[in-house]
């Protein structure tokens, strides 16, 4: 794919990108597959998988208490707790307002380990990483943003989130379904979006502007960018999926590049 050579332009060290299909077929490649790159906040896609995997095994469910009174696991993934972005205040009530939060994140991986009886990187690993055989994807700090992965990882990661075979398509379904709708918040880096749609770890593209996908992705795009410079979109409409690692922390030069890129490969896509 012509269009991932983009990526040469930016001012960033070092990146790596490719566009995988429904059927997880690698459509096209750029850069260093097994490059290492800390994924800051596109943890909370493998955190947050690890979670849905809890709920159909039994260790937890979606609307078990967890988080602040009146919190649950469902409200924690979908960021409608309360909980502040990293601090242990209360912002507002359970299922009130979409507040971003690595807190709740963090607290829910603590909350399967007091309730599982095992610790949350194990399972993680145990659960998703190797059977995916994400060998080069690990824990290196907490649940909400301390990962460290691989393209050529996160790409088998985004084909089973296109065409699962660990979990149920229902539950990755309900994952990428609006959770709690009509609720505002702030879109970290984009500012305050009305409504600030989220799913059960995974954001929603939906209507927002600006955005930090293409103005050609469908609503039901589903996905997440990381502080670090990295992303994941997931486009339904499109039967793709794209996975994009930097070495250059987010900022401006992001916020206008990544819309034209994603474009870029949705034109090249359409046109195949």
């Amino acid at each position: 794919m012509e269009s991932l050579s983009a990526i040469d332009t930016w001012p960033v060290d070092h990146a790596a990108t490719a566009v995988v299909a429904r059927d997880g077929r690698v459509l096209g490649q750029h850069g260093p597959q097994d490059r290492e790159f800390p994924l800051a906040s596109v943890t909370k896609l493998l955190s947050a998988t690890a979670i849905l995997l809890a709920v159909e095994e039994g260790a937890l469910e979606l609307d078990d208490p967890a988080g602040p009174e009146g919190s649950t696991v469902r409200h924690l993934l979908a960021h409608a707790s309360g909980l502040d972005f990293s601090q242990d205040l209360i912002r507002a009530r359970p299922g009130r307002r979409r507040v971003y939060s690595n807190l709740g994140i963090n607290v829910l991986a603590e909350t399967f380990t007091e309730r599982a009886g095992m610790q949350f990187e194990d399972y993680l690993r145990e659960g998703i990483l190797e059977p995916l055989g994400m060998s080069s994807t690990r824990l290196d700090g907490p649940p909400a943003a301390g990962g460290v992965s691989t393209v050529a990882d996160l790409s088998r990661f985004v084909a089973e989130l296109q065409a699962p075979r660990l979990l149920h398509p229902d539950t990755i379904a309900e994952a990428t379904r609006v959770a709690f709708p009509g609720l505002d918040g702030v879109l970290p880096g984009f500012g305050r979006q009305d409504p600030n749609d989220w799913g059960l770890g995974f954001e929603i593209r939906d209507g927002k502007s600006p955005h930090w996908t293409g103005s050609h992705n469908s609503p039901e795009t589903f996905g997440h960018f990381g502080q670090s410079g990295t992303f994941i979109w997931v486009d339904p409409a499109a039967g793709a999926a794209c996975v994009t690692l930097t070495d250059r922390d987010f900022g401006a030069w992001a916020a206008e590049a990544w819309p034209v890129f994603s474009d870029g490969i949705l034109a090249e896509l359409a046109g195949a």
